[in-house]
């Protein structure tokens, strides 16, 4: 029986998937100590076909089903993997020859660790701008948590490149299928009650071959701002005590944004528009700084609006009754 069970829940992206499991045949950590268990969200583009057929070294274990959003698709790689511990990547993270190596190592120094592993830019592809930006603030992340500045916290649990014990992930439920986007957070706040600590481990590398388009993109920010809220009810987080300290810390143009925007989406889209058209011509100009400045105030923009819908309306985003409302129970 394998140690640990690799989880890669897909859709659509075979060309990458294909990069993912040759990268897996090539880990420097035993091959008998691991499965890998592919799940294959309703996809359409050839992927059911090539991994039944593929012939491999890898324990490989196949599980399709029917679109159902990566929430459900890890639970099914959750039931499907017999591994004492999880680990999950996605279908866009090419790990590292050394990546299952460093998640166990630690795992094998403490119980109750959730080890998180960088997603690293990848020198041999081109992102598009706002990815570029969202892996820019992921990069702050790592050095503050490498320099010690703040330990990760469930905010920092992301399942691209993630691993745990199994039995902490049975003894929560898993991932609630109701959220499409945030679910990985979202069951760090669970995870969190069990008095888990989450470690980052630099030296657990993959690479982000992320292709997002911008639509896509725009929706991400204000789903996690309207799920945020939904945490802090559900949870009892401190999340929106630290959005308010976080947005206290944005520039002062963004926050003149965000106030001037809110719940006015005619304006806000045009504003919208306008930052991405600036964005545009300051990449041709090769203007690094600036262009991720565009790109972050429409981040904010979008992500404050779901925290305000959310909370029914901008009147009630910093008022201290709703502050009142989602104070946390307990903090770990």
């Amino acid at each position: 029986m394998p140690l640990v069970s690799v989880i890669i829940p897909t859709y659509n992206r075979l060309p990458r998937l294909k990069q993912v499991l040759a990268a897996l045949e090539r880990q420097d950590y035993p091959r008998d100590q691991f499965n890998v268990v592919v799940i294959s969200d309703g996809s359409t583009d050839g992927t059911d076909d090539y991994v039944q057929r593929l012939v491999t070294p890898l324990d490989l274990v196949f599980a399709p089903q029917a679109n159902q959003g990566p929430a459900a698709a890890r639970n099914y790689g959750i039931r499907c993997a017999s591994g004492e511990y999880i680990l999950f990547i996605d279908d866009d993270i090419i790990p590292a020859p050394g990546l299952l190596t460093e998640h166990m190592r630690l795992h094998a120094t403490e119980e109750q660790l959730v080890v998180l592993g960088p997603m690293l830019t990848p020198t041999d592809f081109t992102l598009s701008p706002w990815v570029a930006w969202e892996q820019a603030m992921l990069y702050k992340q790592y050095t503050a948590m490498q320099l010690g500045r703040w330990a990760p916290t469930a905010r920092q649990f992301y399942t691209g490149n993630t691993s745990l014990a199994r039995k902490h992930l049975l003894a929560v439920g898993g991932f609630d299928e109701r959220f499409r986007r945030a679910e990985d957070v979202e069951l760090a706040y669970r995870l969190d009650k069990l008095d888990l600590r989450f470690i980052f481990n630099a030296q657990a590398i993959g690479y982000h071959y992320a292709e997002r388009s911008f639509h896509s993109w725009l929706g991400t920010p204000y789903a996690y701002g309207r799920n945020d809220v939904v945490f802090a009810r559900e949870h009892q987080s401190p999340v929106l005590k630290v959005m308010r300290n976080e947005f206290r810390q944005r520039n002062r143009l963004t926050q003149a944004l965000v106030w001037i925007c809110l719940d006015h989406p005619a304006l806000s889209r045009r504003v919208e528009d306008l930052l991405k058209q600036v964005a545009d011509r300051l990449t041709r100009l090769g203007s690094e700084r600036m262009t991720q400045f565009c790109y972050s105030a429409i981040f904010n923009l979008r992500y404050y609006q779901g925290v305000a819908d959310e909370l029914g309306g901008y009147r009630h985003l910093f008022s201290k009754q709703v502050a009142q409302d989602h104070k946390p129970m307990s903090l770990h």
